[in-house]
């Protein structure tokens, strides 16, 4: 009785095995992975801002509508939950991935902005949070692109057969993606090319 149990149980494993059951954990997990490291990257953004505020508050204290505007998109970011369970839920998904957009963009027209005003680009704490920017912005895209490809791994190998009737009799579904208006929207802001100017020779 004992061995039956145990070539019953090999054979289960070979079947979970050859029906792709193995393999779309394994791209699961790189999906769930990825997505980690792409909120972890947004959140180090996100915590950058109030200090950036605060510098060119200091220096630019009448431009209170760009200032409120990275204000409020920071803090619609951090209302969007952004848990693994989002990446079932393509809606939840596409609300965090616009709350992303409208800070990618305050924080644009807060660069352009600073252009104006040379002592601000001179101060220490300001360049120095830029260069945690910029760092943070190449983060991004780096996550970004890793998830992107373990997200197109896992939805076409849940739709290839035999895999496709094995994520059908457990439940797995395609998992969104960045679409092409997401990644115009990403790109495009902000863009960080941080050069103080110098200082008038006397």
């Amino acid at each position: 009785m004992r061995r039956f149990w145990s070539i019953l149980a090999t054979l289960s494993c070979l079947s979970l095995t050859n029906c792709g059951y193995n393999a779309i954990q394994t791209t699961d997990e790189q999906v769930k992975s990825g997505w980690s490291e792409v909120v972890n990257q947004y959140q180090r953004r996100a915590d950058l801002v109030p200090n950036l505020v605060n510098s060119v508050k200091g220096f630019a204290q009448q431009e209170k509508d760009v200032l409120l505007g990275v204000t409020n998109a920071r803090a619609k970011v951090g209302s969007v939950q952004a848990t693994p369970e989002v990446l079932n839920d393509p809606a939840a998904f596409q609300k965090f991935q616009a709350a992303q957009g409208e800070l990618s963009s305050a924080l644009s027209r807060l660069l352009v902005v600073t252009e104006n005003y040379p002592q601000l680009k001179s101060d220490a704490l300001f360049r120095d949070l830029m260069a945690q920017l910029e760092g943070t912005e190449n983060r991004i895209t780096v996550a970004r692109n890793r998830y992107i490809k373990a997200v197109q791994d896992y939805n076409v190998g849940i739709r290839t057969f035999p895999n496709n009737l094995t994520a059908m009799a457990f439940g797995y579904k395609e998992k969104p993606n960045f679409t092409v208006e997401d990644e115009k929207a990403i790109s495009t802001a902000p863009k960080v090319d941080f050069n103080p100017t110098p200082a008038p020779a006397k």
